[in-house]
C-alpha cells in the first residue's frame, strides 16, 4: 500500500504480548534500513480455543496457519513467528526469509514455594538438610501445569509420581492461572517471558530440561515468489542461529516430520565444532533415548539426519511407534 510515494511494508503478527514484541523488534530492525512497515494483527487456531490442550488439536501449524494464509493473500508481505511453534515443512508458497539471532532456550519452571524445589532437589539444600533418596524425591505430592506433550514427558519421565494440569493461552494468562490455582508451578519458555520483562524471581532455569527444536529463536518468513521480501530480511539474519535451528529441525522432520512433539533437541556452535544434544521422550515418561554428539562444522547440512539416525539405533523406534499411535504431532506455545 503506498503512502507518500514509499511501500509500507505489512509485517503480519498474532496479537499476544509476545508475538506483537516480536514483530515490533523486527518493525525497529527495519526501520533501521530506512525501511516503512506497519504491523497487522490476526488471530490463529490456537489462540481461538485456549481450552483444549495443545496436543489434542491434532492439526500442525496451529499458531502459523492463520498467518500463512495472509501472506499467501497478499493482505501482509512477511509474518514473524517464535520458530519452533513453525511447521519442519513450511506450507506450499512460502519460504523463509530470516532467522533472528537466538534468546535463552531453556525452559523454566515458574514456581510458588522454593521449600518445595529443595525438596526435590531442584535447588541446593542447606547443608544440613537431610538427603533423600531420589525415589523419595519422586514420591512427594507435586502438580505441574504445562501443554506441551514434550515438557510433560521429560518431567514425568523425572518425576513419574507427579501430576499434569493442562494450561493453555498466552504467556500472561498462564501466569495469571498459575496465581489462581493451587499448583505447585508451571513451565515456560524462558525467552517468552525474558522478552517482555516477565520472568518472576520465583522460577529456575530447568537445565536438565531439552528444549523443543529451535526454541529461543525468531522466524521470518515471506512468499516465495516475493524477492524484495526476502533481500530486505536477509540483512536480519543470523547465520549461526540459522544453522543451529536448521541442523534441529531436521532432527525433528527426520524423526517424525511434525512439529513440536516429545522430541527434543539443542545444537550450538563452540570454536568452530557443532555440539548436539538430542532425546525423544515417550508420552508418558516411561521411556526415553538420547544422544549427544560432536560434529565439524563441515558436516552442517547432514547433522540433523545423521542424529536421527543414530537416535532410532539406540533404541528410538518403539518410542516413535507409541507417539504415531497416540497421534501426537502438533505445535506447543512459549
Amino acid at each position: 500500500m503506498p503512502r507518500d510515494g514509499k511501500h509500507i511494508f505489512r509485517i503480519g503478527t498474532r496479537d499476544s504480548q509476545l508475538a506483537v514484541w516480536q514483530a515490533t523488534l523486527v518493525q525497529n530492525l527495519l526501520k533501521e534500513q530506512g525501511v516503512l512497515s506497519e504491523l497487522v494483527y490476526l488471530k490463529s487456531e490456537g489462540d481461538l480455543d485456549t481450552v483444549t490442550p495443545i496436543y489434542e488439536l491434532g492439526v500442525q501449524g496451529v499458531f502459523t496457519k492463520t498467518l500463512d494464509a495472509a501472506l499467501l493473500n497478499d493482505r501482509i508481505d512477511i509474518s514473524v513467528h517464535s520458530m519452533k511453534d513453525v511447521p519442519t515443512a513450511l506450507a506450499r508458497g512460502i519460504q523463509q526469509a530470516a532467522v533472528l539471532p537466538r534468546a535463552s532456550h531453556k525452559d523454566i519452571l515458574v514456581y510458588k514455594d522454593e521449600e518445595d524445589l529443595k525438596k526435590l532437589g531442584l535447588v541446593k539444600m542447606e547443608s544440613n538438610a537431610v538427603s533423600q533418596s531420589e525415589s523419595s524425591l519422586q514420591q512427594i505430592p507435586f502438580t505441574i501445569a504445562t501443554g506441551s506433550i514434550r515438557r510433560i514427558a521429560q518431567w514425568l519421565n523425572r518425576f513419574p509420581d507427579h501430576t499434569i494440569e493442562n494450561i493453555r493461552g498466552n504467556v500472561n494468562t498462564r501466569l495469571r492461572k498459575l496465581a489462581d490455582n493451587n499448583w505447585n508451578g508451571a513451565i515456560f519458555a524462558a525467552a517468552g517471558l525474558e522478552r517482555i520483562n516477565l520472568r518472576p524471581p520465583e522460577s529456575i532455569d530447568l537445565d536438565w530440561m531439552l528444549p523443543a527444536p529451535a526454541q529461543g529463536a525468531i522466524m521470518i518468513v515471506c512468499r516465495e515468489n516475493d524477492e524484495s521480501s526476502l533481500q530486505q530480511c536477509q540483512s536480519l539474519n543470523d547465520t549461526d542461529t540459522a544453522l543451529c535451528t536448521s541442523i534441529e529441525r531436521a532432527f525433528l522432520s527426520a524423526l517424525m516430520g511434525g512439529c513440536s512433539t516429545p522430541i527434543s533437541a539443542f545444537a550450538e556452535i563452540k570454536e568452530s565444532r557443532i555440539y548436539f544434544k538430542g532425546n525423544m521422550v515417550s508420552p508418558d515418561g516411561k521411556a526415553k533415548v538420547e544422544i549427544q554428539k560432536v560434529f565439524d562444522s563441515e558436516d552442517a547440512l547432514s547433522i540433523g539426519k545423521e542424529a536421527a539416525k543414530n537416535l532410532l539405533e539406540k533404541g528410538g523406534e518403539p518410542i516413535i511407534d507409541i507417539i504415531r499411535k497416540t497421534g501426537l504431532s502438533t505445535n506447543e506455545k512459549n
